[in-house]
């Protein structure tokens, strides 16, 4: 796809300077520049941003050289990469001047990392009082944590996700277990989002900016939601469950004749048309099963009844059969099942775009469809440098 910029998109003319690196900054970064903002990624020359070392696996090359890994891939869609180091004085002046031009300047350096090279916020917003900086760390600003390094892995054990995924206590397999993507790196990204466009249109009211401090830990403890609220209004420490949900049932992996297939029933009327589909129908009007509130208190018979019934059946017959009465159910797919997915296919989720050296990069497509501004795609993750003349011209950088 060509590297065009696009009038229409919700975010253009607006200018971002990309200070960050690993996932959760250059993933908030990624979705300002899918929605149409020029977004600059400032590099070290010694190498880049750590992720296009995190293989394998590599982009493949024409001469079998290693290229960036496939990681750095997933985040840097859209943005024009520039090399300085700001360790030097001339590095931290062009940073500098940068920023006088930029809109928004989003960092996750350690908190304070940035103020011996006078990047700072409290330094940038007298020369800039407009400009929107977002600061990204793993316990924010301020606080007992505040200087210490966080990483995803560490947030979702410090930030109670690990306690509640994974087999309960007692059963094979059962120990603190991760969720299987960086989820409190992508959750603080989107808030970082949704942060800086609130900002944006503050600003658009009072022409200032502001600082904004997002931390991963506050950004995961907010993530646990209805676990968090089980706690801290009901008094009940939510416990690892499984693929069983802690308010709802039956809602869960069943085996079926072939493999597994979740259900996922969300109300009673659902529950009364998977107890008829499946030839359960003396479940409807017990008092055990009537009621959600019941059958959590119930949880193990249910179960056991569903899954006994479940279990005679294909994973394609039970789907079909569940589909056809509005009851939610499907497989459990593997990352090439979900890509290979007819109706995945059809939303268009997997977006190929090419770097000028023939190289094609598969990217995910920005997962929201808007009718009047849509994403927009308009470069693949940019080799590293590959666009400092360009920059420096375009922003007017002497």
């Amino acid at each position: 796809m060509a590297p065009t910029d696009d009038n229409n998109s919700a975010l253009h003319g607006v200018r971002v300077l990309d200070l960050s690196r690993i996932l959760a900054g250059p993933w908030s970064t990624q979705i300002l520049a899918d929605l149409g903002a020029d977004v600059v990624k400032i590099e070290s020359p010694a190498g880049g941003d750590d992720t296009r070392k995190w293989g394998p696996p590599f982009l493949p090359t024409t001469d079998e050289q290693r290229s960036d890994a496939a990681y750095f891939t997933c985040c840097n869609r859209n943005k024009r990469s520039v090399t300085l180091d700001f360790s030097t004085v001339e590095g931290a002046n062009t940073v500098r001047a940068l920023a006088l031009k930029a809109d928004i300047v989003v960092e996750n350096f350690k908190q304070g990392g940035l103020a011996k090279y006078g990047l700072d916020y409290d330094t940038l917003k007298k020369l800039n009082p407009a400009l929107i900086y977002c600061s990204i760390t793993g316990f924010g600003q301020d606080g007992p944590y505040a200087g210490r390094a966080g990483y995803d892995f560490l947030i979702q054990g410090m930030g109670g996700l690990m306690s509640v995924t994974g087999q309960p206590d007692g059963q094979p397999g059962a120990e603190p277990m991760k969720v299987g993507v960086a989820v409190c790196d992508l959750f603080t990204g989107m808030n970082a989002v949704t942060a800086i466009l609130a900002a944006l249109n503050y600003r658009h009211r009072t022409g200032l900016g502001q600082h904004i401090d997002c931390a991963l830990l506050d950004c995961q403890i907010a993530m646990l939601a209805n676990q968090g609220s089980n706690w801290l209004n009901g008094g009940i420490e939510p416990k690892p469950l499984g693929n069983n949900h802690p308010n709802v049932v039956p809602y869960r992996v069943f085996p079926a004749s072939d493999g597994h297939v979740i259900v996922s029933v969300g109300n009673d009327g659902q529950f009364a048309r998977l107890c008829t589909a499946l030839g359960l129908t003396d479940l409807i009007d017990d008092a055990r099963f009537s009621t959600n509130e019941a059958r959590a208190t119930h949880r193990d018979q249910v179960d056991t009844l569903i899954s006994h019934q479940i279990s005679k059946i294909t994973k394609r017959d039970i789907i079909a059969k569940l589909a056809a009465v509005d009851v939610p159910c499907g497989p459990i797919n593997t990352i090439p099942e979900v890509f290979d997915d007819p109706h995945v296919r059809s939303r268009g989720v997997d977006v190929p775009l090419s770097r000028d050296d023939g190289t094609v990069i598969h990217t995910v497509a920005f997962p929201a469809k808007m009718s009047r501004s849509p994403a927009t795609y308009r470069r693949a993750p940019p080799e590293l440098g590959e666009h400092n003349q360009d920059i420096l011209q375009q922003w007017g950088i002497e």
